[in-house]
């Protein structure tokens, strides 16, 4: 039973790829992570040789703008809004090379459709003559490859486990998805401009990456445990030249409890808390480029099912704060705005042979 309620706790540490679009949070372009080894079940408990896919599954709705943490809520009321609605997979193989080593690859796949106003006609054109029009972006985003270490045996340390991790971003993703856009001349007439889409909807950022990785779980008492998770992204490349975008650094992170609900049906709740986003300035090498960087924290409720081969999650994180921080531009931080959702949907089904 006590196996059973940790396999729970890892699901519920490890089942929630970071991201969105291509995972981003809305028009913050936060690319799908996933945290450590990537495993959505009882990572701890994979014995040599275990293989487990996984899948993922993301829906997101954006569309309520914010300058800081200052909601604009004139666009929404003055039809303005930029709306972004990203469906989300991030599939998922994780080999167990020993019992407390493993390694992952991930491939995100996404479709984006992102509408709006400024985009095309322009924000000052008269309502009634200035329809909403799309932009999409489907296919592959960026893979990882990650690997993930137990700090003490799993088998025998049931209390708690910590796992450290590092990985690999590949730039396999289109950085430069062009769409049409719909312009006025000088005379009001219409014509098509073929141009890159918006760095929130890009299927990727046209650099490689490197991540730290950390999760782990600790059992409070009886039925409940810890969980927690999280990464950082460091991106050398500064500029994306076919896009003059940035090629930013990203940030997670995730800490909870699950509880065992109903454990002879091997259900459990989960509740917990998340940050991610994009810093105004990386680690490593230089800033330039167009990005919207912010964060948005949220409270995680889930639902977890665990059985013997396959575990399956379902969570809603909800936002609770939306912050979109000033750019940084070789002349100082200068202030913009971005827009962000509600809430997103998030299902995970991993099986293990």
């Amino acid at each position: 039973m006590k196996k059973l309620l940790l396999s729970i706790a890892l699901l519920a540490v490890v089942s929630s790829t970071f991201t969105p679009s291509a995972f981003a949070q809305g028009c913050i372009a936060v690319r799908s992570m996933a945290t450590a080894n990537g495993n959505p079940s009882g990572s701890a408990f994979m014995h040599k040789g275990d293989f487990q896919l996984s899948t993922n599954f993301r829906k997101l709705h954006s569309y309520k703008h914010f300058v800081g943490t200052v909601e604009q809520k004139q666009r929404v009321e003055q039809h303005t809004e930029v709306i972004n609605d990203s469906y989300n997979f991030d599939f998922g193989l994780t080999y167990a090379v020993t019992d407390r080593f493993n390694v992952t690859l991930n491939v995100p796949l996404s479709y984006n459709d992102r509408s709006s106003l400024y985009e095309h006609y322009g924000n000052g054109t008269p309502a009634g003559s200035n329809p909403r029009f799309h932009t999409q972006s489907k296919g592959v985003g960026d893979m990882r490859l990650s690997a993930s270490y137990w700090l003490f045996n799993p088998m025998t340390h049931l209390k708690g486990n910590i796992a450290i991790g590092v990985g690999i971003k590949a730039p396999t993703g289109n950085a430069n998805v062009q769409d049409e856009f719909h312009k006025l001349d000088k005379d009001k007439k219409e014509y098509i401009q073929v141009k890159a889409v918006d760095q929130s909807i890009q299927l990727g950022d046209s650099g490689w990456g490197e991540s730290i990785e950390v999760q782990g779980y600790y059992s409070l008492f009886k039925k409940a445990n810890l969980y927690f998770n999280g990464f950082y992204l460091f991106s050398p490349k500064e500029l994306n030249k076919l896009t003059n975008l940035s090629v930013p650094d990203q940030f997670g992170a995730r800490v909870g409890m699950t509880y065992g609900l109903f454990p002879k049906k091997n259900i459990a709740v989960s509740l917990g808390g998340r940050v991610e986003g994009l810093p105004a300035v990386d680690a490593i090498g230089g800033s330039a480029g167009s990005r919207r960087p912010g964060y948005i924290v949220s409270v995680e409720p889930g639902i977890i099912w665990s059985g013997h081969h396959s575990s399956f999650l379902v969570a809603a994180p909800y936002a609770v704060v939306r912050n979109r921080i000033p750019t940084w531009t070789a002349n100082g931080f200068k202030e913009g705005d971005a827009a962000f959702a509600d809430y997103f949907v998030t299902a995970t089904y991993a099986y293990r042979f």
